[in-house]
């Protein structure tokens, strides 16, 4: 496997801090993002080292891990495991002087296995790489659950999109990475999602907010107006007399789903505005005008 310096993918010296690495991913995330860059392969090549770097060393682990062993660091826990037998084996070899061939056979076995068993080991300890991909869905595709079909190294995966799924939300696939075969792990597919508003609604996490728009004559006798929420039922709602401009009115649980929590749903909030009437009759206006002089 060619080793990949990912300070140098970031930009970093190996004492980066924390900080230092958080920002040059940033940086360089917003710089070659594929909403930046549409149909740069060039990009999308840099962009997918950027994150690849980024999940190695923002995490402390796999950071000293990948400090220690290199391009190896996947495999650090078997290393550290070897290198735990191989003094258990050295200290057994000090406290006795005098053994034979069969003597070390028997206890080479005991802690490593035969050739078969290490072999199986060693395919079992080695992973595949991890995909990533992203996703582009509508708001109004998000409110259930639906397949959705994506093509990842040439090959299409159908899956289920629980509702309720954020913008920006990554999720994991265990298995759809690299197949290696052989009895070694299949890397893992990540997907990343980037949600569409293609609605008429406003979108604050779990809440939706919708202006309407109300005439004069309902805003001051009051009255009912039907609106469509989100999913397309029609919903009454009645106004009460008097309405000012800029009055709410909050409609429970007819906001967006929650990720994986059935049932719950955010709120809808309507915000009424107040249109006034135009090009009046002569009638209209001395009706106005006769309200004028009453009040």
């Amino acid at each position: 496997m060619k080793f990949i310096d990912y300070y140098k993918i970031l930009g970093l010296h190996k004492k980066a801090s924390d900080s230092e690495i958080k920002k040059a991913y940033r940086k360089l995330a917003r710089k070659y993002h594929p909403d930046v860059n549409p149909n740069n392969k060039e990009a999308e090549r840099k962009f997918k080292e950027i994150n690849e770097a980024n999940e190695v060393l923002s995490n402390p682990k796999n950071r000293k891990k990948y400090d220690q062993y290199g391009k190896d660091w996947k495999h650090a826990d078997a290393f550290e495991e070897a290198k735990q037998k191989q003094n258990t084996y050295r200290n057994y070899r000090t406290e006795h002087n005098s053994f034979n061939e069969d003597d070390f056979s028997e206890f080479f076995s005991s802690f490593f296995g035969n050739a078969r068993q290490k072999q199986n080991y060693q395919r079992h300890s080695y992973k595949g790489r991890d995909y990533h991909a992203d996703l582009q869905l509508n708001l109004s595709d998000v409110i259930t659950s639906k397949k959705h079909t994506i093509t990842v190294d040439g090959k299409k995966i159908r899956l289920a999109i629980p509702a309720g799924i954020e913008n920006g939300q990554v999720i994991k696939i265990k298995g759809y990475g690299e197949k290696v075969g052989n009895g070694a792990i299949n890397g893992d597919l990540f997907i990343k999602f980037k949600i569409i508003n293609n609605t008429h609604f406003k979108r604050d996490q779990h809440d939706l907010y919708l202006t309407i728009d109300l005439d004069i004559y309902k805003a001051i006798l009051g009255g009912e107006i039907v609106i469509s929420t989100i999913d397309g039922k029609k919903v009454k709602l009645k106004v009460k007399p008097e309405t000012q401009t800029d009055t709410k009115a909050k409609l429970k649980g007819k906001g967006l789903p929650y990720y994986k929590n059935k049932g719950k749903h955010g709120d809808l909030i309507i915000t009424y505005k107040i249109k006034i009437p135009t090009n009046l009759s002569a009638k209209e206006k001395e009706l106005f005008t006769q309200l004028s002089k009453l009040r």
